[in-house]
C-alpha cells in the first residue's frame, strides 16, 4: 500500500516566500515581463490582483517623486521657474460655442428688450406661480411640492385631478398667473418638470434627478423664513442658456429681502443645473457660512417649446437628441 507522502508546511512556505522574493527582484530589474505583457493575461485570480496593486502602488511612488523633484527644482530657480501646468478638465477642455453670449452686445440687448420676459425685467409685473402635479400624485412628490412653495414666493399648490394641461393653462392666465409648474413622477418618485411662462411662453421641459428632501438632509438649518431670496445664476453663457437663466429668474420677485439672509442658487455645470437653497450665517464681521435649508434636485433641459404647452402642434426652439452625430463629452448647450 503506498502511503501518501504531505510536504513539511514550513518548507512550503519558505519555497513560495523566495519565490515572491524572485519576482519582485525581476520586476525591479525589468526582466519579469515582457513590454508588451498585460496583467489581465495572469490567469490566476489572486496573482493578478496582487500584481494590480503592486503596479498601482509603483506608479503612485513614481508620480510622488517626480512631484517633490519639480516642487525641488522651483525652489531652487525661484522667480525663474517656469509656470505651473493647468490640470486639463472637461470645463477648460470644452469646445467654444459659437452663440455664446456677450453681454456687451446690442443684439442681445435688443432681444432682452423684446423677449416674453422683458416685462418682468422692465418691473411691470410680479411673478405668481402655480405648483402642480400629474394625475395622482404620490407621497414623495406632495411633498416635493409643499417644500418648493416655500422656496418660491407667491406660489400656490393645485393638485388637478386628471384635468388635462390645455384646460388648466387659460384658467391661470385668468386668474393673474405668470408660472405654471408641473411635478411628474415615475414609480413614486419626482422624475420631470415643465416650466410654463404665461401668456406667451416659452415651456421648458426638464428631466429631475437626485431629489433630497428636507428630512432627508444632514446637518439642515430650520425651515425658510416667507422672506423673498437673493437668486444666483451660474455659467449660462450661450443664448440657449441665457433665455433658460432669465426663465429662473422671472419665478422670484424682483427685490430680494436680505434680512431674510436667503439665496436660492441655479448653477449649471456640464448641462447639469444643481439647484440648492441656503441662508447665510454671520459668525463676525469677517466670517460668513452658509446653511442648507433645502429642498436640493438636479434639472437636465429636454426641451425648450416656443409659446405654452402644446404636446401635438407646439414649436420647438430646442430639442435635446441623444445620438447626436456630433455629440461629444466636451461639446455643451448651456
Amino acid at each position: 500500500m503506498n502511503a501518501i507522502v504531505k510536504p513539511d508546511e514550513a518548507a512550503v512556505q519558505e519555497m513560495d516566500q523566495a519565490e515572491i522574493e524572485v519576482t519582485e527582484t525581476k520586476s525591479e530589474s525589468g526582466a519579469c515581463f515582457p513590454p508588451t505583457f498585460s496583467v489581465s493575461e495572469i490567469k490566476n485570480k489572486q496573482r493578478r490582483h496582487a500584481m494590480f496593486l503592486k503596479l498601482k502602488e509603483e506608479k503612485r511612488k513614481q508620480k510622488l517623486e517626480l512631484k517633490k523633484k519639480k516642487k525641488k527644482e522651483r525652489k531652487v530657480l525661484g522667480d525663474q521657474a517656469p509656470p505651473k501646468e493647468v490640470p486639463k478638465t472637461i470645463e477648460n477642455q470644452r469646445i467654444y460655442d459659437e452663440t455664446t453670449v456677450n453681454p456687451e452686445d446690442e443684439e442681445v440687448a435688443f432681444d432682452e428688450g423684446t423677449d416674453e420676459f422683458s416685462a418682468y425685467f422692465n418691473q411691470l409685473t410680479n411673478p405668481k406661480v402655480l405648483i402642480t402635479t400629474s394625475d395622482r400624485p404620490r407621497g414623495r412628490t406632495v411633498r416635493f411640492c409643499e417644500q418648493l412653495a416655500t422656496v418660491v414666493p407667491h406660489a400656490h399648490v393645485y393638485y388637478r385631478r386628471g384635468l388635462a394641461l390645455k384646460r388648466v393653462i387659460p384658467q391661470c392666465i385668468s386668474r393673474g398667473f405668470t408660472y405654471l409648474m408641473v411635478i411628474n413622477e415615475d414609480r413614486k418618485v419626482p422624475n420631470g418638470l415643465i416650466l410654463c411662462h404665461l401668456p406667451d411662453g416659452p415651456t421648458a421641459h426638464f428631466k429631475i434627478s437626485s431629489v433630497r428632501l428636507r428630512k432627508e438632509m444632514k446637518r439642515r438649518g430650520k425651515d425658510p423664513t416667507e422672506h423673498v431670496p437673493e437668486v444666483i445664476l451660474n455659467n449660462f453663457s450661450t443664448r440657449l442658456g441665457h433665455s433658460i437663466g432669465r426663465m429662473f429668474a422671472a419665478l422670484f420677485p424682483h427685490d430680494p429681502q436680505f434680512v431674510g439672509r436667503q439665496v436660492a442658487t441655479f448653477h449649471n455645470q456640464r448641462d447639469f443645473i444643481f439647484f440648492r437653497f441656503h441662508r447665510y450665517i454671520f459668525k463676525n464681521e469677517k466670517k460668513v457660512g452658509m446653511q442648507e435649508l433645502g429642498p436640493r434636485f438636479t434639472l437636465k433641459l429636454r426641451s425648450l417649446q416656443k409659446g405654452t404647452f402644446d404636446s401635438k402642434f407646439g414649436e420647438y426652439e430646442w430639442v435635446h437628441k441623444r445620438h447626436e452625430m456630433d455629440s461629444s463629452r466636451r461639446k455643451f448647450h448651456l
